[in-house]
């Protein structure tokens, strides 16, 4: 499903790269070096989103409002700073919201329904 989505309407939290780098060197048991090409790849296909230390501050509050891992966090916080109205993530809550962001699991069965109009409307 990911791999459908438009690139141009896409944007890559500069946070969820680090949590890319983890997943692939650690569960996927990639090498650095391929890691690094991989991550490298993603961010020469989408707009990558950097935080500043303001970012930082609200995502520490919405972490301590939300329980969320601080990371988490970081990466919805950017999201909504970037106008982004989902947020495809398996590490939240299918259907949390927060500041108009909706996270889906790309991998769950269930598709928001935003996801399906958002895919359909690339055709």
């Amino acid at each position: 499903m990911v791999a459908e989505l438009p690139v141009e309407r896409v944007v890559l939290p500069a946070r969820a790269t680090g949590e890319l780098h983890r997943v692939l060197t650690g569960r996927a048991g990639l090498v650095a070096s391929r890691a690094r090409e991989a991550i490298l790849g993603w961010s020469d296909s989408f707009d990558v989103a950097d935080f500043t230390w303001t970012a930082f501050q609200s995502a520490i509050d919405l972490a301590t409002d939300h329980q969320l891992q601080i990371r988490d966090a970081l990466i919805l916080f950017v999201a909504a700073e970037n106008h982004c109205r989902l947020l495809l993530s398996e590490d939240f809550q299918q259907g949390f919201v927060w500041r108009g962001v909706i996270v889906v699991n790309p991998l769950a069965e269930y598709t928001d329904p935003l996801l399906t109009r958002f895919l359909d409307d690339r055709e």
